[in-house]
């Protein structure tokens, strides 16, 4: 369960900012992220090279990749995720659910039930394993 969580949670992420790269177009900004473009927008008035900043790289995208790879690691260790992880992840998608509901957060949800069930699961089996 929690490498399956991992495997989703590393998906959402990846599938995010591809998609805002790619289908988006937020890509075709680049030339305005690297030429020094956003360094004095304003937030409240947003450019699009900014919008498509904000959508992709500097979105959750990444740092959900980063996170999924975090719990695939621990997990291919023998190393049960904090609790936290899976916590932190569904208040925040649930809140991002109830902001913007047609996107796709039941799947991070379904990860996170994972990750918490997977590692409840490994914590009681660790528990009464016989020590020697």
């Amino acid at each position: 369960m929690i490498k399956w969580a991992g495997r989703l949670i590393v998906l959402f992420g990846a599938v995010h900012t591809l998609l805002a790269l790619t289908a988006e177009g937020a890509a075709r900004h680049a030339g305005a992220w690297f030429g020094g473009e956003l360094w004095g927008d304003d937030l409240g008035a947003m450019s699009r090279a900014s919008s498509a900043y904000w959508l992709s790289l500097a979105s959750f995208g990444v740092p959900l990749v980063v996170v999924g790879l975090m719990v695939l690691w621990l997990d291919r260790r023998g190393i049960v995720p904090p609790p936290f992880i899976a916590w932190t992840l569904g208040v925040w998608t649930v809140v991002g659910a109830v902001i913007l509901l047609p996107t796709p957060w039941p799947i991070l949800l379904l990860a996170n039930v994972l990750l918490l069930v997977g590692a409840r699961r490994a914590t009681h089996r660790d528990a009464s394993a016989p020590t020697a």
